[in-house]
């Protein structure tokens, strides 16, 4: 049973791992070596980690001579982009008729209660 692009794409995002791994390849190519060196974990362990995001299209990996570049492939996080961006304009729509609730409330809060201005004496 093969899984949908965003389950893939979400299931890769959820290591903090591989998160980092992609925030140093958002500035540039890298090799496998240069991504293991912050990460106190072996090379098979990285390599594991590498194929978790290649799998999920987020990286690919080419092979220049004994080099083995890894380059961010920004599509999948577009696609996370766009199905995020439903429920943001979702939660906007509701904090605008919270605000709009709130506003609502308190106008009429202080059309209800009772003046409390002080009077002035007649003729100063």
């Amino acid at each position: 049973m093969s899984r949908d692009h965003l389950t893939e794409t979400f299931s890769a995002l959820a290591d903090p791992t591989r998160r980092a791994i992609l925030t140093h390849l958002a500035s540039g190519e890298s090799t496998v070596t240069e991504l293991a060196k912050p990460f106190k974990m072996t090379m098979p362990a990285i390599t594991k980690h590498l194929k978790v995001l290649e799998r999920a299209g987020l990286i690919q990996r080419t092979r220049d001579a004994q080099r083995r570049p890894c380059q961010l492939q920004a599509t999948p996080l577009r696609e996370v982009a766009d199905w995020v961006e439903q429920y943001r304009q979702f939660w906007e729509q509701r904090l605008d008729r919270l605000e709009d609730y709130l506003r609502d409330l308190q106008r009429a809060s202080v059309e209800a209660s009772p003046s409390t201005k002080p009077s002035t004496p007649k003729g100063t």
